[in-house]
């Protein structure tokens, strides 16, 4: 493990169409915003781009990618989340906004999920 990274076992799916779905570990990176994912494991399961973001990457680097929804499940919870479609070759990673919609964050004590302090104050 790297410290603020865990790998977990994820069921990416279509939204409109969960029967189209892969299984993938994703690294749970809390300085990444959105989930991303090679663009050719998005298009296998039928999503598409809706629009394109600019994101900042760890080199440095500021670049331009796709972005769509997709159906996140996390040991059986759920939620719809924006997911930023990436190149060739990238690391799928699971961004702090989907896992807050998961109402899961990363523990950097053990590296491991843990539920969410749920505030509505």
């Amino acid at each position: 493990m790297v410290m603020g990274y865990v790998k977990v076992a994820t069921k990416i799916g279509n939204p409109a169409d969960r029967s189209k779905s892969i299984r993938l570990d994703l690294l749970a990176d809390t300085g990444a915003i959105y989930t991303a994912i090679p663009a050719s494991l998005l298009e296998k399961i039928s999503i598409e781009p809706k629009s394109t973001r600019r994101f900042k990457l760890a080199n440095g680097k500021v670049e331009q990618y796709p972005t769509g929804e997709a159906y996140v499940e996390v040991a059986g919870e759920g939620v719809t989340s924006v997911v930023a479609f990436l190149p060739e070759g990238s690391t799928p990673i699971l961004g702090v906004t989907t896992l807050e919609l998961l109402g899961l964050q990363v523990d950097p004590t053990t590296g491991e999920l843990k539920p969410l302090e749920l505030l509505l104050l």
